[in-house]
């Protein structure tokens, strides 16, 4: 197997404003040639985390390498990288094709060369015969793609996007992630994409980094990130869960039995995770794993009543009142057998269909955190 190499290491970066801690203890190896997204809520971090590698930031401590370099005091015009944002930031009163060409008219590139490389860029985004038009004449789609095709036409090591799709329509916006992904291959270069858009992030990337309140949660593939969630939040960030608070009860082997408010489930293990008895928890199930019956599954014996059904196009999503007054959402494709409205029902799960994950929070950060920097 080919070894990955390196093109940015963020080495214990911490970010401060005044008495704000925005950016805790980051440590981030990104690939060359991999879309890696930043994902999360608005304040989490990851903005600042890219503005930090493009260079309009710096760090409060530790470092930032791109190809091996150091780069934290780098202005942002003499790092290899790109920056487009969700802005666009065209020039208004130039046409597309200087608007394209700026870049390498700055670098002072032979007139030729300038024109054989706008006309490829310009095809690649699929832009040729807009040449003429100015911004004020373009779609937000299309005002993306020129504001891409001008980042990439400097052949940079990595792009950054910050929320580039955020002001088009759903409809443009997911057309626009599916061009970007076919981009990004096509190209070979490392993008780093920063969204809130949970759909999106599992959509495009190769790598996800989950971050939390300045954490890095997650760093992982789509697919680990919703099946292995790693912290309640990323469960619950993440699509939708089913999170019940539950004590380990019993193991035997990679199995266990939990103890929730309403009832007990069985669960496996995670393979290396050292648990205890009595130890608190959280259980996540994601609502099309959830399974029901009329009568009670062995290991499990949570009870609830269907309060209500969702049609969602082609799911339907059924909602389950149990007896501690939580909600428990079951999802299903429409042609799919579901419980009727009103109807009692048993909820269980295959034991390898749940997610557990150990009960802290954030709080054990804190508490270092505050210990080290002599804080209440």
């Amino acid at each position: 197997m080919e070894e990955r190499k390196a093109i940015v290491e963020i080495k214990n970066v911490n970010k401060i404003f005044g008495e704000n801690h925005v950016v805790h203890d980051l440590d981030l190896t990104i690939y060359k040639g991999e879309f890696l997204t930043m994902l999360g809520p608005s304040g989490c971090g990851k903005t600042t985390i890219l503005r930090m590698i493009g260079g309009f930031e710096e760090p409060t401590g530790g470092q930032i390498l791109v190809e091996g370099e150091r780069v934290e005091d780098k202005e942002p015009f003499e790092r290899n990288v790109n920056t487009v944002f969700q802005s666009y930031a065209l020039f208004p009163h130039m046409n597309i094709w200087n608007n394209v060409a700026y870049g390498l008219k700055m670098k002072k590139v032979k007139k030729e060369e300038i024109s054989r490389q706008v006309a490829e860029m310009l095809q690649l985004v699929r832009l040729n015969g807009f040449e003429k038009r100015y911004p004020s004449q373009l779609s937000g789609g299309q005002k993306q793609r020129v504001a891409i095709a001008r980042a990439l036409i400097n052949r940079p090591k990595v792009l950054l996007l910050d929320e580039p799709l955020g002001a088009l329509d759903l409809k443009l916006r997911k057309e626009m992630q599916l061009e970007l992904k076919n981009l990004q291959k096509k190209l070979g270069i490392t993008f780093v994409y920063v969204t809130h858009d949970q759909e999106e992030a599992l959509t495009m990337s190769d790598r996800i980094a989950v971050m939390n309140q300045g954490y890095l949660d997650q760093l992982d593939t789509p697919e680990r990130v919703y099946e292995k969630p790693a912290t309640k939040f990323v469960a619950d960030f993440i699509g939708e869960s089913n999170i019940f608070e539950a004590t380990i009860s019993h193991m035997t082997g990679d199995t266990a039995s939990i103890g929730l408010e309403v009832g007990n489930a069985l669960c496996l293990l995670e393979k290396g995770v050292s648990y205890s008895l009595s130890e608190m928890v959280y259980a996540c199930v994601r609502p099309e794993k959830v399974l029901f019956s009329a009568g009670e599954a062995e290991g499990f014996n949570i009870k609830g009543v269907v309060k209500e059904q969702i049609y969602v196009g082609n799911i339907i999503k059924s909602n389950i009142i149990i007896a501690n007054g939580q909600m428990v959402i079951l999802s299903r494709l429409d042609i799919d057998e579901v419980p009727k409205v009103g109807e009692a029902v048993n909820i269980y799960w295959n034991p390898d269909d749940v997610v557990l994950m150990k009960s802290r929070g954030y709080q054990i950060h804190h508490v270092i955190e505050n210990a080290s920097l002599g804080g209440d």
